[in-house]
């Protein structure tokens, strides 16, 4: 029996590998960005801020800590994404909540989005889609599709706990998005 058409999340390995090469293609080749990788390793010490919202990465690479801007408001939440990208490149980027699209947003984004809301995580499950773990930093994607295909996934395995799990994390993004 083989396995090495599946990927850890159960979905084609492949599939990350089209979304790598196209990053590839993009920019540097793939010799450039091993060099710049093994050149430019970063460490966050990213567990000693008490103000965190959010801390973690995926598996293309990406790493990165979440927290409230200083000048961060009720009316305008405003979370700072600090950390490492999946080419070793360092980053911050300023997120207004109030501006995520969940329909178009990056992972970035939904994990900002995630933490400002409190959407709740059952047993180590993350709240969002399994297939986020092959985005990189500025992957953009439908998030409320990739919920409906995660959930007939999850159905089609027969894992109802599961499925439930991502219907309600679906709902609180249509409810954020309801609210704007």
């Amino acid at each position: 029996m083989s396995v090495s058409g599946i990927g850890a999340a159960g979905y084609p390995a492949a599939k990350c590998a089209t979304k790598k090469t196209q990053q590839n293609a993009a920019g540097k080749s793939f010799t450039e960005q091993v060099n710049n990788m093994a050149g430019t390793l970063k460490v966050y010490n990213i567990f000693t801020d008490e103000d965190m919202l959010w801390t973690g990465g995926n598996g293309m690479g990406l790493s990165y800590y979440l927290k409230y801007a200083e000048d961060s408001t009720e009316d305008d939440p405003t979370v700072i994404a600090k950390g490492v990208d999946e080419n070793g490149d360092e980053f911050e980027k300023t997120i207004h909540i109030n501006k995520i699209n969940p329909k178009c947003a990056t992972v970035v984004e939904m994990r900002a989005l995630e933490a400002h809301t409190g959407v709740k995580k059952l047993e180590g499950f993350t709240s969002l889609p399994l297939e986020t773990g092959c985005m990189g930093l500025n992957d953009r994607a439908d998030f409320m599709d990739m919920f409906q295909k995660q959930i007939g996934d999850m159905k089609l395995l027969l894992q109802k706990k599961a499925a439930a799990y991502y219907q309600y994390s679906m709902q609180a993004y249509w409810d954020f998005m309801n609210k704007k």
